[in-house]
């Protein structure tokens, strides 16, 4: 599979699909001006992956931010990792959070509560 390397932006996250390093990672802000179409290629990604996933999958997001665009579309890569968990594959979301911020870290647990994926949390300072 071809490797999506997305370099952030104030308003767009650093994302970062390559199967063959078992690197899968959201990370920075995500408030795009048009959100269907900076997710859509990555969305597109994970339905290809979903076809043949690598036995064990973390995911990981680092988000500092999103806004509520993004919150919807965060949910929909959850649920297409949803369906590769009932394709009996393992997959672990692993959900960063700054030890400060209460808010992402419920946000983290409101999307636990959605889908039926093992959650990690993970804190961290500056």
């Amino acid at each position: 599979m071809e490797v999506i390397n997305i370099a952030g932006t104030d308003d767009t996250p650093n994302v970062i699909l390559d199967k063959d390093n078992a690197k899968f990672e959201i990370s920075g802000r995500s408030l795009p001006e048009d959100v269907n179409m900076f997710y859509e290629p990555i969305l597109e990604w994970i339905d290809g992956y979903a076809e043949a996933p690598a036995d064990k999958t973390e995911f990981h997001f680092k988000l500092e931010y999103f806004n509520t665009a993004s919150s919807k579309v965060i949910l929909d890569i959850l649920l297409k990792f949803e369906e590769i968990v009932e394709n009996d594959n393992d997959v672990v979301i692993k959900w960063h959070y700054h030890e400060e911020e209460e808010d992402m870290l419920e946000a983290g647990e409101e999307y636990a509560d959605i889908v039926e994926i093992p959650f990690d949390y993970i804190s961290y300072t500056d």
